[in-house]
């Protein structure tokens, strides 16, 4: 993964060629790994979120795309997920009008996610958030 900053804890990793049946699978992947840890009930949203990273990644790195999930040690109470690509540049949050097709991605996760951000790595960037585990 690029950029990766914690390895502690539990941690599923994946990585998948820059094809459009990438975001159909990460979505199963990051759906049956919730289920395993006993989280399904962030399973909706998490699913929803790491697919518009996934298909961010997909409309403009050509290269494979990692997705990371992750229950720091160090942060109990909060899952954290990661999508990762090698273009360099960190992805633009724009405010798409009611007529766009597209643009509505980054919103999704700033207003569903505790938090996020990005960060870069030697040869991409790692765009994440946060969801805070459920009581």
């Amino acid at each position: 993964m690029i950029g990766v900053i914690e390895t502690e804890g539990d941690c599923a990793e994946w990585s998948f060629p820059a094809d459009p049946t990438a975001v159909r699978t990460a979505r199963a992947v990051v759906r049956k790994q919730l289920a395993h840890w006993g989280l399904g009930t962030l399973g909706d949203v998490t699913v929803l979120l790491v697919s518009e990273l996934v298909t961010n990644s997909l409309r403009y790195a050509s290269g494979p795309i990692g997705v990371r999930l992750v229950r720091p040690s160090g942060t109990p109470g909060v899952l954290r997920a990661e999508v990762s690509d090698p273009l360099p540049d960190p992805p633009l949050e724009r405010q798409a009008t009611p007529d766009d097709e597209g643009g509505r991605g980054l919103q999704l996760v700033a207003c569903s996610a505790s938090r996020w951000g990005t960060r870069q790595g030697h040869t991409g960037k790692t765009v994440w958030f946060e969801l805070t585990l459920p009581a």
